[in-house]
């Protein structure tokens, strides 16, 4: 508890409350050797002293709780210090999350599957082999558990097992799965490339931002992700049309040759 001549002191000169050390960390639901840690990696701003009393105010424990709140959207300590440096260099915090929460917000929409080793058996009977397992953890697809595995993408294990049933084996499945993701890896950097060299120049100059151009960047970056979608689902249907067209007329070219060899 604080003396009544402490609590005269808790108040600084504006008037907002101040903390010691031990009360700033409870309040921000942190140990006392986190806070010293952040004060180490300057994360946190240093405090008012009076004599060998550390006073912490409301904009300490605002910054620990954004801090917590970065830490649980899963930064790392290193990027939360980039971005309260920028914040302090005067650029606005809120914006370049925004930016960053545009730039590596999950593209992907899909939902995870789980399935049991009885269920495995049922759908992929013989094929479901040691390899093919293997093979499937080695592309990122599944995680195996004690009771069965979970597949990353419902609709990608829901086209594998139809493959599958229409008689394409496993082993195959999976090989062109491991091809289609070189092409797919390699369609991504041609983006990324794009947005890193036309659009997002300006995060590379060692200089601060100016005002609203984080806001600027976000909103393109939003304009642009369904546009990679477009163009990429576009590119990919033209090509199965120019490729279907072209191994339907080769089939044919060879059945009719085969038909003038046999007549």
């Amino acid at each position: 508890m604080l003396s009544a001549v402490d609590k005269v002191e808790a108040a600084g000169e504006d008037g907002q409350r101040e903390f010691r050390v031990e009360e700033l960390a409870k309040a921000a639901e942190i140990t006392t050797r986190t806070l010293r840690f952040y004060r180490e990696r300057k994360l946190l701003q240093p405090p008012r002293r009076e004599g060998r009393i550390a006073w912490y105010g409301e904009a300490h424990l605002a910054r620990l709780r954004m801090i917590a709140e970065l830490l649980e959207r899963g930064h790392t300590l290193g990027g939360i210090a980039e971005l309260i440096g920028a914040g302090e260099s005067g650029r606005d915090v809120a914006e370049l999350i925004g930016l960053e929460a545009a730039l590596i917000g999950p593209w992907s929409d899909e939902t995870p599957v789980h399935l049991g080793w009885d269920e495995l058996k049922a759908t992929l009977g013989d094929q479901l082999t040691e390899e093919n397992t293997a093979e499937s953890l080695a592309q990122g697809f599944i995680t195996v558990e004690e009771d069965g595995i979970t597949h990353v993408s419902r609709r990608l294990m829901d086209a594998t097992t139809a493959l599958v049933a229409e008689g394409v084996p496993l082993a195959v499945v999976l090989e062109a799965s491991r091809r289609t993701q070189e092409h797919v890896t390699a369609i991504a950097d041609i983006f990324t490339s794009l947005v890193r060299e036309h659009l997002l120049g300006a995060l590379a100059v060692d200089h601060p931002l100016p005002p609203g151009e984080a806001a600027k960047l976000t909103e393109q970056v939003l304009r642009i992700r369904p546009l990679a979608r477009t163009v990429t689902d576009a590119q990919f249907a033209l090509a199965m049309d120019r490729r279907v067209h072209a191994e339907y007329d080769a089939l044919l070219r060879q059945r009719m040759e085969q038909q003038e060899d046999g007549g």
